[in-house]
């Protein structure tokens, strides 16, 4: 499985924002298990990303990485494509 995502280092901090569908963010039981089933993938906290309809982002995670990346414009975000077995 392909997933879209980016490993940020910022004020002494690692984290990783991974991009899922909103129905994700949506549901605090899948948005946990969707953070569980990428920890292994980054080892560092992580925080959800879904747009809605017109591009706007929702963030799910950790509150202070949550309230931080909604500050940051996406286009700043250093994205990538991860495989994921």
């Amino acid at each position: 499985m392909r997933i879209q995502g980016a490993v940020i280092r910022e004020q002494g901090q690692t984290f990783a924002v991974v991009v899922v569908k909103p129905h994700v963010v949506q549901s605090s039981a899948a948005a946990a298990d969707a953070i569980r089933s990428f920890a292994p993938v980054f080892g560092v906290p992580i925080v959800l990303m879904a747009q809605d309809s017109r591009g706007r982002p929702t963030f799910y995670g950790r509150p202070d990485i949550a309230r931080f990346m909604a500050s940051v414009p996406l286009h700043a975000v250093p994205w990538r494509e991860y495989t994921v077995n």
